[in-house]
């Protein structure tokens, strides 16, 4: 993911943000993060192939600008990254959420726009780095892009660590955690049923292993009744509700597809799960715990630095489906446990991880590499 600082005035600054619009983390941090700075008086700009998913276009500051990719005989893939670019220069304002190829292109962007000062700044968000860093055929793109932007953030210390180990980038990388906006994702006791319910929240790839989501609500019936909510979709999304059918449980599985407020779902909730592969931070598991719905999440990447073992949310081994399911039980049937979680889920998110906390970080990284 990544952002572009093209104009910068007084404590004001054009940002221009491009992501992927597709159902997924980082472009749901860069789309709340456009709405937060927009709210806080910036001109934000979004330059993508389609709106994204939670962008609202009728907020005041916010602009959308789609990139049209033409195609034509001789291209086997339509030339995205290029069409990209040339959109960001006519904008003349980008900061990019994901690596590749959004930094690439503002790069490309940055060149294109020589007769004024363009400087960019590349958010990392985990697969970038992670997975498609990691291929052969991308690594040595991945590391130049990093390297030539005028910032580098992460989402979390981990995949700090991660980028500087893998990479052996030189380049100063700041760590600015995800964030959630506590005045709308909020506890809402009134509208929790008696059902226990449990949800995920997820784009139904193979890395957030929702078949497990599966294997644990069976586990977890064994002791005490339950329904499960499967928000998003994916390519995962078939298999899920063939095993719900193979255990014995669909008629407790509810398939919601993707939900552009998931604000208004997870308080109807009890317990988040998050059985991932790996996880560079876990956003959805903040917002639940901004819900005050505690989390059972595997230990992986960057979730130990959001949820402490215990206290505020589960670890579990990846994989590990009784270890999961035995901390969902306990959730759902002490209520002593639950009451002291959930309130210590809220409290870390309003104390850690609010918008009016990491919000001015981003600010001030920007106003740095504009030379405010």
């Amino acid at each position: 993911m990544k952002r572009t600082c093209a104009e910068c005035y007084a404590a004001h600054v054009k940002i221009g943000i491009t992501c992927y619009p597709t159902y997924g983390g980082s472009g749901i941090v860069a789309t709340e993060l456009g709405l937060e700075l927009a709210s806080r008086g910036h001109e934000v700009h979004f330059i993508s192939y389609a709106s994204p998913i939670r962008l609202d276009t009728g907020v005041a500051r916010i602009h959308y600008h789609e990139v049209e990719v033409s195609t034509y005989p001789l291209f086997h893939y339509p030339p995205y990254c290029l069409a990209l670019a040339s959109r960001m220069a006519e904008v003349a304002a980008s900061y990019v959420h994901y690596a590749i190829p959004h930094s690439i292109a503002a790069l490309l962007a940055k060149q294109m726009t020589s007769s004024r000062r363009l400087p960019f700044v590349t958010t990392l968000h985990g697969t970038d780095i992670t997975l498609v860093g990691v291929d052969r055929s991308y690594f040595g793109i991945t590391k130049f892009s990093i390297e030539q932007s005028d910032g580098v953030t992460a989402i979390s210390r981990y995949l700090e660590a991660k980028t500087v180990d893998f990479f052996r980038v030189s380049k100063p990388i700041q760590v600015i955690h995800n964030f959630v906006n506590c005045d709308l994702y909020r506890p809402d006791p009134a509208r929790r049923p008696k059902e226990k319910r449990l949800i995920h929240v997820s784009n139904f790839r193979p890395v957030k292993r929702v078949l497990d989501c599966i294997r644990v609500l069976h586990e977890v019936r064994r002791s005490t009744d339950a329904h499960l909510l499967m928000v998003g979709d994916g390519p995962d999304r078939g298999p899920a509700e063939t095993l719900a059918r193979e255990l014995g449980v669909s008629a407790h599985v509810t398939f919601l597809g993707k939900r552009d407020h998931v604000e208004r779902l997870i308080p109807e909730t009890h317990v988040l799960l998050l059985p991932s592969e790996m996880e560079a931070f876990g956003l959805a598991a903040l917002e639940a715990m901004a819900c005050g719905v505690p989390p059972v999440a595997t230990l992986t990447g960057g979730v130990p630095e959001l949820i402490t073992d215990g206290v505020d949310g589960f670890l579990a081994p990846i994989g590990d489906i009784a270890a999961q399911a035995a901390r969902v039980v306990s959730l759902l049937t002490d209520d002593a446990l639950y009451a002291r979680m959930s309130s210590a889920a809220r409290r870390t998110a309003e104390t850690r991880y609010a918008t009016s906390m990491i919000i001015p970080l981003y600010e001030r990284c920007y106003e740095a590499v504009c030379g405010v």
